[in-house]
């Protein structure tokens, strides 16, 4: 969500500047690949910079969270009175008080067993590293499609074959969950289109260290790939003005640049 959500600021950003004719001017003085990374990355830093945020907002949550927990661990002042000064009623007062905290006990402290079992570190920077080379994949392409036309409602017959790999790898977010080991799990974590979901999803399970090396290589390369093709389309896109594109034009302006 994150990365379609930044993807098309990138996207709304370049049609804005094409239809308001400003993109003439700035060509003028930059390349048009150095436009375009420069706006992907730009956008990549704002989202990078809430994503940090973000972190520290919940690490403070977590640590308040545990440390007010930690106190219905103990009994409470009433409770101490009865129980180190015995001036319980009889024991079965005492009997039930012992057994509501030991269960309570065991009921917070298997949350925060759970919570403390997660690799935080690996799952932190991975989260980081996924989403960074994911927008910018993914990025391109909105790019390469902004360029490509003259207004937003004409962006509809781009954005399905960019949107279906994110779709999808939400939707097989579940059966990675039930089997995070399988086949199908393995290669959705590899193919750099899903990979940015499919891999975050398997990570808290436990993951071979070839499986997050392979898929962090093929994210990179996949990165490289799109950006070259996104890069040939935009530069002959963005000065094109009034001229309906379909798939068959893109490609003649993939082979045109080249």
């Amino acid at each position: 969500m994150f990365i379609f959500m930044f993807g098309t600021q990138v996207l709304r950003g370049v049609i804005e500047e094409k239809t308001s004719r400003i993109i003439e001017v700035i060509i003028s003085s930059v390349k048009p690949f150095q436009l375009m990374m420069g706006k992907i990355i730009g956008v990549a830093f704002v989202g990078l910079t809430q994503f940090v945020l973000w972190i520290i907002l919940t690490l403070s949550f977590i640590t308040i969270a545990q440390t007010a927990l930690s106190d219905s661990f103990n009994f409470n002042k009433t409770e101490k009175e009865l129980v180190v000064n015995n001036k319980t009623i009889n024991n079965e007062v005492l009997t039930q008080i012992s057994t509501d905290k030991q269960f309570k006990n065991q009921e917070i402290n298997g949350i925060l067993e759970s919570i403390s079992s997660f690799n935080y570190e690996l799952i932190i920077l991975s989260f980081l590293f996924y989403f960074l080379f994911g927008y910018l994949l993914y990025a391109a392409l909105f790019a390469a499609v902004g360029s490509a036309v003259d207004s937003e409602a004409d962006t509809q017959q781009f954005m399905l074959p960019i949107t279906i790999p994110l779709i999808f790898g939400i939707l097989m977010s579940q059966y990675v969950i039930n089997n995070p080991e399988g086949s199908l799990a393995f290669w959705l974590s590899i193919i750099p289109f899903t990979s940015p979901i499919i891999m975050m999803v398997r990570i808290p399970f436990g993951v071979p260290m070839f499986d997050l090396v392979l898929s962090m290589f093929m994210l990179i390369a996949g990165f490289v790939c799109c950006t070259w093709f996104a890069a040939k389309i935009y530069r002959t896109g963005i000065l094109m003005y009034g001229k309906k594109v379909n798939f068959k034009e893109l490609w003649k302006w993939i082979r045109f640049s080249s």
